[in-house]
């Protein structure tokens, strides 16, 4: 998440980190509005409703129940070096996979976009 953070904050954007814990001293430098929770891992489903795609880079079982979360709730994940899934013994390419963290950022606002433009047009 840091990474993720420095990198948005030197292209000049804004940060928000969704805290596990009740201390904003646990953000990272990187982040400019610190929400605590006081949630632990439940969290996860707060950051996952809280956008339009989802990036997985990585990660442990924490990424992999918001890689769960999101999926379950129709939010795009795109992956970068994260799980990948087989179900009844095929591949399952609910994972829109990428190579590069830019490919990775092109492909979630890609996918955003379009459930942007879906919601509205409801």
């Amino acid at each position: 998440m840091e990474a993720v953070c420095k990198g948005a904050s030197n292209a000049g954007g804004s940060t928000i980190g969704i805290l596990p814990g009740v201390n904003t001293d646990e953000a990272n430098p990187w982040i400019d509005t610190p929400i605590c929770t006081g949630l632990g891992h439940a969290r996860n489903l707060i950051v996952v409703r809280s956008g339009l795609a989802v990036i997985a880079i990585g990660g442990a079982y924490g990424t992999l129940s918001e890689i769960g979360h999101a999926l379950s709730d129709e939010i795009p994940v795109v992956g970068l070096n994260t799980w990948s899934f087989n179900r009844e013994g095929s591949e399952d390419n609910s994972l829109h996979l990428c190579n590069t963290p830019s490919q990775a950022v092109e492909t979630a606002l890609l996918l955003a976009n379009k459930r942007l433009n879906k919601c509205e047009n409801r």
